[in-house]
C-alpha cells in the first residue's frame, strides 16, 4: 500500500507540472498576455513541424503550457533516451525566483512528444538519480557503506532547513545507527543574501577539519536569526577559533573562495535531478521536497530497507572493496 503523504506528493507534483502558469504566480506577472504570440516586435513563427528544432519546440510547449513572454524557456541538447527510438532533453521554465524543471522524450523523426518517465525495471526506480549524485569527500554521517543513503540539499539562511536539519541530526541516525549514510549538499537559494557565502565557510571548514563541519552545521542553523551578510565572517571565524581550525588558513580559503566551485556544482548536480527548492531529500534517489515530518521520514526509509534486502540494488558505496594487486601490473 503507498503511504498517504506519497500519493499527495505525486498529485500536487503532477498539478504544478499541468498547470503551470499558477506555479510561477507567486509574484504578479507583467502586463502582458499568455499567448507565445504576443509579442508585437517579433515575426510570427511558423507552425512547428519538428520537435527536434529547439525554436519549434519552445512555440509548441509554450502553447501547451500556457506559458507566456515573462516565463524564460530553456531546452538542452538532445541526447538517446532510455528507450529505443527515443531522444531525451530537459525542459527548465523560470520566472523571476520560480522554476520548474522537468525530462521530455521526442521521437528520433521528430513528430512526437512524449511526458512521463521510464523505469528499469532490473534497477533501482531511481537509478538515474542515484547516478547524478556524486557523494564522495562530501560531508557525511552515519555508517559507510549503509543500504540507504540520505542526500540533503540544503540552505544554511533557509528556516525550514534549520527544522529539518534538527530532525536528522537528533533523530535519524539514533533510529538508524548502522542502516543509513547521510550526505550533506549545498544549495544555497539566491533569494538567500548570506547563503552563498555561508556555504563557501562551511566548505573550507570542511576541507580543513572534516569533523568540524557538522558542528558548523549546528551552529549556523541554530544561530540563523543572529547572522547578517555584514558580521558572517566575524562570527564564523570565532566559532572556527573555537574549534582549534588554523584562523590564517581559514581565512584564506575565505577570501579566495577556494571552495565556491563545489557550492557552484553541489548547486548543477541538484538541478540536474530536479531540485528546485530547499530543503529537498534523496533517499536512495527517491526525491522528497519540503519539509517533513519524521514519521512521514521514516516510513520511506523503511521501505527502502525492506526493498534493499531483496534487490541490494542501492546504498553507500563505502569504497570497502579490496583488491588483490598482480604482480607486474600497476
Amino acid at each position: 500500500m503507498i503511504p498517504r503523504f506519497l500519493e499527495l506528493h505525486a498529485v500536487v507534483a503532477y498539478l504544478c507540472l499541468a498547470l503551470a502558469v499558477p506555479a510561477f504566480s507567486q509574484e504578479p506577472a507583467p502586463s502582458v498576455g499568455l499567448s507565445p504570440l504576443d509579442q508585437p516586435q517579433q515575426q510570427t513563427p511558423p507552425a512547428p513541424t519538428n520537435a527536434l528544432d529547439k525554436k519549434e519546440l519552445e512555440f509548441y510547449i509554450r502553447h501547451l503550457y500556457l506559458w507566456g513572454p515573462h516565463i524564460k524557456v530553456e531546452i538542452g541538447d538532445f541526447t538517446p533516451g532510455p528507450i529505443e527510438g527515443l531522444l531525451q532533453t530537459t525542459i527548465r521554465a523560470s520566472f523571476q525566483l520560480a522554476s520548474q524543471q522537468r525530462v521530455m522524450y521526442v521521437s528520433k523523426d521528430g513528430q512526437q512528444i512524449f511526458e512521463g518517465r521510464a523505469f528499469p525495471i532490473a534497477k533501482h526506480p531511481f537509478q538515474s538519480n542515484i547516478e547524478k549524485i556524486k557523494t564522495a569527500d562530501r560531508p557525511a554521517l552515519g555508517t559507510a557503506g549503509a543500504p540507504v543513503v540520505l542526500v540533503v540539499y540544503s540552505d544554511f539562511q533557509c528556516p525550514y532547513c534549520a527544522k529539518e536539519a534538527q530532525l536528522i541530526r537528533g533523530q535519524l541516525l539514533q533510529a538508524y545507527p548502522k542502516d543509513v549514510r547521510v550526505y550533506f549538499r549545498d544549495y544555497p537559494l539566491d533569494s538567500h543574501n548570506w547563503a552563498l557565502d555561508a556555504a563557501v565557510i562551511g566548505q573550507c571548514m570542511h576541507r580543513l577539519e572534516p569533523a568540524v563541519f557538522w558542528d558548523y552545521h549546528d551552529w549556523i542553523f541554530a544561530n540563523q536569526s543572529s547572522i547578517t551578510p555584514q558580521n558572517l565572517k566575524d562570527k564564523a571565524a570565532v566559532f572556527a577559533s573555537g574549534k582549534g581550525i588554523d584562523a590564517i588558513k581559514l581565512s584564506q580559503c575565505v577570501e579566495s573562495r577556494e571552495t565556491e566551485p563545489l557550492v557552484r556544482q553541489s548547486i548543477e548536480e541538484g538541478r540536474s535531478v530536479g531540485v528546485t527548492s530547499t530543503p529537498t531529500i534523496f533517499i536512495n534517489g527517491r526525491p522528497l521536497a519540503g519539509s517533513m515530518q519524521w514519521e512521514q521520514l521514516k516510513q520511506v526509509i523503511d521501505y527502502e530497507l525492506e526493498y534493499q534486502k531483496i534487490t541490494h540494488n542501492a546504498g553507500d558505496d563505502c569504497g570497502c572493496e579490496v583488491e588483490i594487486p598482480f604482480p607486474g601490473q600497476d
